[in-house]
Order: structure tokens, then sequence, then C-alpha cells
């Protein structure tokens, strides 16, 4: 090992925090590749006396150094909470699934009774579930308070796979007179869409434990919603349930209404960005009013909602003593319709727990031709649910490929995206409106590189000089990779890469499709590259490959060498 590198680990280890039981390595920013670069930290935890909890997140840590850590874990059965959150950065996708192997069996050879596990924005998709399985299932999770897996990219399949590994652990811990009483379930942004979270809502009514459920921006629509809505109901202590950015419609909402009259406990509601629509809110206000008594925040915006049942909601908060906020935004009040809530909350003396309405999307116009339409699209969208989930009844095994982890439409919300998505073209694009960068945000798995380099092509290849069509273009590149390069767990390097791949700039050693190189790539990387989203560090692998001679260019000659120009600034600003 390097001194240069000794030296570093020395200094990041010199930082380390011990609190209360608690070994913290948290954002040192450590790389452990190798064993070697591990033995220091391994020999820590093995020197340090009561281990409870072990912080690892904002390290990243290879399969070799996953041993050595692992090694050291298998002596302590006193672990009881791991906060492992981004400990992969950096790392390939096959990397992970050993490496959390490693950590799942040292700790069930510990003997370790867990109560709090974070795995959160590590991308391990389905194969990360299935190597955790093991110890999910095992007698060292029969006493797991707190699971925490928010942005690991799990999709259908990891879904379906966690819920029969809870399922399966509750049952034993049952046969042991233990039962596991999980309170805290946190799985947000991982595509989990209807089928997976079916499949939890099963294992949720079994164990009937919960405190609070998060699964916001998860692709989950009104079958889906019902079954949590069902599951809800056998989880009388409920006291947080997020589920916003999926979308309940009518159905959803009026499902879930139904079960909050059985939940006396719930504390915070957060069902914002889920096209309740009006009928949903005032089932919603109805159980307000008939239950829900110690309310504190509600959160209905951007749902769709008009005047009258928004009223309606308002004054069904009147007799929540506990409440601290009420939002809102975003529905579709129209002014006098704004003025007429803040007056009604003013009214009940509540005027300072309504939040910001500076997003109102104005009065609904009538339409009853698009609302017959919209009535149609969902009934089609319900009977492709239903033979769907007919196709894949009884199918919760950890066999699921991965590959269920695409591009695919779920919300009715985004039907027109993935109609885009599968057939490019301007026009396309034009008519998701004026929305359509949020709509593709919130359609396109970010933690998924291959995905993300794919929409990216996709968007950019309908590129054309009309300013209408150039700014839709553009704006929706901005969206996706900001919130990409946003997130700690995106594989930055593995994005560049397989966008390279994919334009047949770099050879690559597995089968992936590429696609013809036009205008419309050059013109959209080089737009990206001047943004400050956009890594410094990667845009010297771009000048590398469109510096190249590559008959795939010659069709681009004026707008590669617009790119080449701006990489090359970037590269030197002085120059």
């Amino acid at each position: 090992m390097a001194s240069d590198d000794v030296a570093q680990l020395a200094e990041s280890l010199a930082k380390t925090c011990v609190d209360d039981g608690e070994l913290s390595y948290k954002g040192q920013g450590l790389k452990l590749d190798t064993a070697e670069s591990a033995e220091k930290l391994a020999r820590e935890m093995e020197e340090f006396l009561d281990l409870q909890a072990l912080r690892l997140e904002g390290n990243t840590i290879g399969v070799e150094a996953a041993r050595v850590i692992a090694k050291a874990l298998e002596s302590r059965s006193q672990l009881q909470r791991c906060y492992w959150s981004d400990m992969f950065t950096g790392r390939l996708r096959s990397e992970i699934p050993p490496a959390l192997s490693s950590l799942g069996s040292a700790l069930m050879a510990a003997g370790a009774c867990l109560t709090e596990l974070d795995l959160s924005d590590n991308a391990f998709g389905p194969d990360g579930v299935k190597a955790i399985e093991p110890l999910l299932k095992s007698a060292t999770c029969h006493t797991l308070r707190e699971l925490r897996l928010n942005n690991c990219g799990m999709g259908i399949g990891g879904g379906k796979i966690l819920a029969a590994a809870l399922t399966e652990c509750h049952k034993q811990s049952c046969a042991v007179g233990a039962p596991l009483r999980l309170k805290v379930f946190i799985a947000g942004r991982n595509r989990l869409e209807n089928e997976g979270a079916t499949a939890l809502a099963k294992a949720f009514t079994l164990m009937g434990s919960l405190e609070e459920i998060h699964m916001p921006q998860n692709g989950i629509n009104h079958p889906g919603v019902t079954a949590l809505a069902t599951a809800m109901q056998q989880n009388p202590h409920l006291r947080v349930i997020n589920l916003n950015d999926n979308t309940f419609t009518e159905k959803g909402a009026i499902a879930m209404a139904k079960a909050l009259k059985h939940l006396r406990s719930i504390q915070v509601l957060n069902f914002g960005d889920c096209l309740v629509r009006s009928e949903g809110a005032v089932a919603i206000a109805e159980s307000l009013r008939e239950g829900l008594p110690i309310l504190k925040e509600l959160n209905l915006s951007f749902g769709e909602v008009a005047e009258e049942a928004a009223l309606a909601v308002a004054r069904a908060v009147q007799d929540k003593p506990h409440l601290e906020k009420l939002d809102l935004n975003g529905n579709c009040l129209g002014e006098e319709g704004c003025e007429t809530l803040r007056d009604t909350m003013d009214g009940m003396n509540m005027g300072d727990l309504l939040g910001s309405l500076s997003e109102d999307e104005g009065e609904p116009e009538d339409d009853d031709e698009g609302s017959e339409s919209e009535a149609e699209e969902e009934d089609e969208d319900e009977e492709a649910e239903e033979e769907a989930e007919q196709a894949s009844e009884g199918d919760v095994s950890s066999e699921e490929p991965q590959s269920r982890v695409s591009i695919s439409a779920s919300p009715p919300l985004s039907l027109d995206v993935s109609s885009f998505l599968s057939t490019p073209s301007p026009d396309g694009l034009l008519r998701l409106g004026p929305k359509r960068a949020l709509l593709i945000e919130q359609q396109v798995d970010v933690t998924d590189a291959g995905q993300t380099a794919e929409a990216f092509l996709k968007i950019s290849s309908v590129y054309r000089e009309d300013p209408e069509i150039k700014k839709a273009v553009l704006d929706s590149v901005d969206a996706l990779l900001k919130k990409a390069f946003s997130s700690a767990s995106f594989q930055t390097y593995d994005f560049i890469s397989t966008l390279l791949m994919m334009l047949g700039l770099l050879k690559s050693e597995e089968r992936v499709k590429t696609v013809a190189i036009v205008p419309g790539h050059m013109v959209a990387l080089e737009h990206a590259v001047q943004q400050d989203y956009f890594p410094q560090d990667h845009i010297a692998a771009l000048d590398d490959f469109v510096s190249r001679s590559n008959k795939a260019l010659d069709s681009c000659a004026s707008p590669r060498s617009e790119l080449k120009s701006t990489v090359e600034r970037r590269i030197s600003p002085e120059c």
C-alpha cells in the first residue's frame, strides 16, 4: 500500500467518532478497495468495547475490504444498529451483492440481534436484495425495529424478494415465541410499482406492528395503494404514512380514506403529488371528521383538488388541536378559491397552519370529453394491471430477473412518458405538455446508470432547431441529469461509460445495444457539459472519445466540433 494511502487512511481514522457504544466512520470518504486498506478499520472494530452501533455511511467499500470488515464483525454479538447507507459510491453494481453477502453472513455468525438496519442510497437493485435475503430471514433480524432501504433501485423483483424475506422472518420469529415487530419501514424511490407494493402489503398485514411507512416515488397507482390501505388497517399503531408522488386517483384515495377511519394514532399524512382529486379529497375529509384525533400534518398538495373539496378538507381539520400544517398548494382553486380557503382557515383561527398556495394551478376547466377519455384510460390501465397480477400470481421467489428494473409505465400520469421513451419523436415530447421535464424525471430510475443513459439518448435524439422543440429537449435533459448527478448513490462513471458504449465510442465486454449517433446527441451533450450539475472530472473522458477518429461521428461533424470546443474550454478555462 502506498505511503500516501496509509497516511490518508490514518488521518481518516483519527477522525473516527466514538459515542455510547457507537463507532462512526460517517462521511469520511474512505476508499477501501483491498483487504489491506480495511485492516486498520477492522482492528479498531475488534478492539472497540461493547460495539452496539457501526456507521459506515459516506465511504466506499469493495468486495475484498468488505470481507475483512465482515471477519471483524463475526465476534461482535452486541451489535444492534448498522447504519450502512451510501457505502458503495463508484462501485460496479456487480461488486455490491458479494460485499453485502459477506457482511450479512458475519452478522448471522456473530449471533447479533439487530434493531436498526439502514442500507439506503446503495444502488444494488434486485440482486442486492437477494444478497441480504438470508440476513433478513435469519434470527439476527427477529428483533428488527427499523428497516431503511430508500433509493436502492429494488424494482418489482426486489420488492417481492423483500416481502418474502420479511414474511419468512415473521413466521420463524413467531415459531420461537418472539414475533418480528418492525416499527419503521422506509423504501422510497425504488420503482416498486403495484406488484412490489402489493407483495409488501401482505407482509405488513402479517406483522401488524408498523408505526411509520415511507414509500414515496414508487410508481404505485390505485391497485397498489388499495392493497397498502388494506394492510394499514391491520397496523393500528401507525403514526406516519408517506406515499408522496405515487398516483392514487379517486379509487386509491377512497380506499385510503376508508383505512384512515380505523387508525387513531396517525400524526403525519403525506399524500402530496398523489392525484387524489376532488372526490378523493372529500373522502379523506370525511375520515378527518370521524377520526385522526392527534393529526399534526396533512399534505394533499398537487392533487387536482378543486375549491369545494379543499374547503371540505379545511373544515374537517377544525377540531384537530394538534394540527401544525395543512398543505393544499398546487391544486385547482383559482384566485378566488385560494382567498376563500385562507378566509376559512383564518375564521377558525388556523390561518397560520395553512401552507403556501403560490403554485395553485387555477380553476379546473370543464372538459367532459377529457374526463371520459381519462376514465377510459384508467379502465384500460386497470385491465392491464389485473392481467399482469394474474400472470405473476404467486411469484414472490428470489428468482425475479434483474431485467425487470426498466423504464416502465405504472402511474397513469407517466403513461405518455413511457410511450415517448418507447418511440421517441419531437411531437411525442411536446405532447407531454409543460410538465414534461418533471414527468420524465419521475419516470426514469436515475439510480440506474444504464436507464439514465438510455433515456438521455432517446430524449436528445429528437432535438431540432425549432425553438419549442429545442427548449423541450434541453429542459428535459437538464431535469434528468441534474437529478441523477445530485443523487449520492448515482454511479457517475458507469453513466459516462454506458453512454459511450451505447454511442459505439467505447467497446464493451458485455452486450450493449448501440444507437446510431445523431446531431441531437452531440448538441445535448454540449449543452450538458456547460451546466453546473455536470461533474468536472468526467469532461476529460468525453474529450478523449470525441477527439478520436470515428466513422460513427462523421454524420455529426458540426455539432461534434462544437462539443469538442466546449469540452476543451471546460477543461482549460484559461484558454
